[in-house]
């Protein structure tokens, strides 16, 4: 059958939100004090994340392979404060792919439905963030033709690398 790249259904919630937080808990770090714990709470509640934006599921014979949310409205809360969406800008975040999954293609089909579901929305770029530790997410990113923007620090020292893409 393949590889089923669509909207997140609300039978597949759960198994989502499982295959997200699976998709991050390698960068636990090992003296961790909670705060990355925390965080894969937030991102295994992907349907928080449904009432307020986009997520499309990666599937194949009814296993949930990955994940990813796309802003293409409003923000969703949580988190570190965020500027609101610029007017033509639609924004990634939480893309996850299961470590059983990887090195299949699914980040990149996952990557092409937000770029589809951007620009069936009007939007003019596409921008993301993710962590230096995201090495494989990096790649993905720079050869898809995003380009990096400036570093987004928080009060707290966390960093993110910043992505853009025109679309």
């Amino acid at each position: 059958m393949g590889i089923d790249i669509h909207p997140l259904r609300p039978d597949e919630v759960t198994a989502a939100g499982e295959a997200t937080a699976a998709a991050y808990r390698e960068f636990v770090p090992p003296d961790d004090p909670g705060g990355w714990e925390d965080y894969l709470v937030r991102v295994a509640d992907v349907g928080a994340r449904a009432e307020r934006a986009l997520v499309v599921v990666a599937e194949e014979d009814g296993k949930i392979l990955g994940t990813v949310t796309v802003e293409l409205e409003d923000r969703i809360v949580g988190g570190h404060p965020r500027e609101p969406l610029a007017p033509g800008e639609a924004h990634v975040r939480m893309l996850g792919v299961t470590p059983d999954a990887r090195r299949r293609g699914v980040a990149r089909m996952l990557m092409d439905a937000c770029i589809d579901a951007a620009r069936r929305a009007g939007k003019r770029r596409i921008t993301l963030g993710t962590t230096e530790r995201m090495d494989g997410a990096r790649r993905l990113y720079e050869a898809m033709g995003f380009r990096r923007g400036p570093d987004q620090v928080f009060d707290d020292g966390f960093r993110l690398l910043t992505y853009e893409l025109a679309l």
